[in-house]
């Protein structure tokens, strides 16, 4: 178990460094990471992140007035165990 952490650490440690040798220079160069459309994906996460928050803020769920509703619906207790076949065989 420790080799297998170990060996994680270590593949983790080696990807940190190809990223840092891969992204460092193209930063100093001017060059942005992404490209143009991961660039678009990215601003498009951060507008859905900033509207879903704004609902939470008000208050309102995707649902509206549903939410509530459901809370006051009463709970259904669990549904109840089929009967057992009764045992027709004559015991002796």
């Amino acid at each position: 178990m420790v080799a297998l952490i170990i060996g994680m650490l270590i593949c983790v440690g080696l990807a940190l460094v190809v990223v840092a040798l891969v992204a460092v220079p193209a930063r100093r160069d001017g060059r942005g990471i992404l490209t143009p459309k991961g660039e678009e994906v990215v601003s498009a996460l951060k507008e859905r992140q900033q509207s879903a928050r704004d609902r939470l803020d008000r208050g309102t769920g995707d649902g509206g007035d549903a939410d509530t509703a459901s809370l006051a619906a009463p709970l259904a207790g669990p549904a109840p165990l089929p009967a057992e076949p009764a045992d027709t065989s004559a015991r002796a």
